[in-house]
């Protein structure tokens, strides 16, 4: 047993630098200073996807075969060799690979902490002197200083004034800002992290058991299993994102002028408010199947089939899936494109963290509603017979808790200054 856990840590451990890592070495091969290859850049982030989700769809039907009727060992072998044949093949390409040449400049971490510090230590400076020659030389955006203004200070010189005595550059001082930026918009979408987290979780539970409660017959005598339609979450994300990048892109780039047809932040809060029309329809679907149960006196029956289709559960899984093509790769995007160059792979982990919390914070989320409602003897919204349950409140919760998040988001959005003059 503690060979196995052992085993789960490392597949983490390996998770955590690969994921983030071989997406932002694969962006970096396109050269993003060539119109051409900018709009192809765009277009990776919609095919990484499409064909992590392709794959996941097959292996994930025929490695269940697997496990469950021939041998678990061997449902683990063969991820196993795929991953050691996927190893072979990238460094198969390694001369062919375009890599940056990084000169003998201080790193990143370096750059941004020192603007920090010299804004620190020009704490007591007086704002109106702060970055006057800069704006009067067009080196400094005017929009850009009226940001986190506190780190205007930084550009000031030990002495209080403009010149060699400076502890850090423009490039230092934007660098810096990017970052800061970045934060509030992480932190609006951790409303849709918790969604997202909790769909994913909860596909194979609560919507199993809605499921299983409905009407599953095809034809005459085959009913589809209830944890089957999870499939179709996956299965709505390769099938839209080829409509999205092969018709609504050039559509939409021909209408706004811009490579990518809509903004990353635009594409963000576009499968922000899906998500939450996702929840609102969970919801009434819900409410739908608690009537039909009440109607037809089988609340007290859970084992029972309630004259109610198991495909209007379809619509809420259809419309998640078309969130994740345009809220998880819009995301993936932003945080690739707008921290600084050398801290992209840092971008993208910083994404991956957003859905991670977002776990971590559906679950406080479950656990603080099951207290509340299953006291005193009430029905908790969770109740195992999912008949005197109310999901429906839950999912209720759930599209309010997006509707404050999409607010905060473009709140923030609408100020947000997209780094390097981009607004792909």
């Amino acid at each position: 047993m503690i060979f196995f856990f052992f085993s789960l840590y490392l597949v983490a451990v390996g998770l955590g630098g690969h994921k983030p890592c071989i997406q932002a070495f694969g962006a970096d091969q396109f050269d993003g200073r060539n119109p051409v290859e900018c709009i192809a850049k765009s277009s990776f982030f919609n095919w990484w996807i499409f064909g992590v989700f392709s794959v996941t769809i097959v292996t994930q039907s025929v490695l269940s075969y697997i496990q469950d009727n021939l041998n678990w060992g061997l449902g683990f072998g063969i991820p196993c060799i795929g991953m050691i044949l996927g190893l072979l093949l990238f460094l198969l390409g390694t001369r062919t690979y375009r890599y940056s040449v990084k000169g003998h400049e201080r790193g990143p971490f370096m750059r941004i902490g020192q603007v920090f510090i010299a804004a620190a230590k020009n704490w007591l400076a007086t704002p109106s002197s702060i970055a006057t020659e800069d704006l009067a030389g067009g080196t400094l955006q005017q929009q850009d200083s009226q940001h986190f203004k506190f780190l205007n200070k930084a550009l000031l010189a030990q002495d209080d004034s403009k010149g060699n005595g400076r502890q850090c550059t423009i490039d230092d001082f934007e660098e810096a800002k990017a970052v800061l930026r970045l934060f509030p918009i992480g932190a609006t979408c951790l409303a849709y992290a918790i969604v997202y987290a909790i769909v994913y979780a909860q596909s194979s539970t609560f919507f199993t058991k809605q499921g299983f409660t409905m009407d599953r017959s095809i034809g005459s005598g085959f009913d589809i299993p209830a944890a089957s339609l999870q499939a179709f979450i996956g299965l709505s994300i390769v099938l839209i994102i080829p409509i999205y990048d092969r018709i609504f892109v050039p559509i939409a780039r021909t209408l706004t002028r811009k490579p990518s047809g809509i903004t990353m932040l635009q594409r963000i809060g576009t499968g922000m408010f899906l998500s939450g029309i996702s929840m609102v329809i969970a919801a009434l679907v819900e409410m739908k199947r608690l009537k039909t149960a009440q109607e037809h006196s089988l609340v007290d029956v859970p084992n029972a089939t309630l004259p109610m289709k198991v495909w209007w559960l379809l619509p809420q899984y259809i419309l998640f899936g078309i969130t994740d093509v345009f809220t998880v790769v819009g995301l993936q995007e932003f945080f690739y494109d707008q921290v600084p160059t050398e801290l992209r792979s840092v971008g993208l982990a910083l994404c991956h963290c957003i859905f991670g919390v977002g776990s971590f914070l559906s679950s406080f989320l479950i656990s603080g509603i099951e207290k509340a409602t299953g006291g005193d003897g009430q029905h908790s919204w969770f109740n195992n017979n999912v008949n005197r349950a109310h999901l429906d409140y839950y999912y209720w919760v759930l599209a309010g808790l997006s509707a404050v998040g999409l607010s905060l988001y473009l709140y923030f959005a609408r100020s947000y200054i997209y780094n390097r003059g981009r607004a792909l």
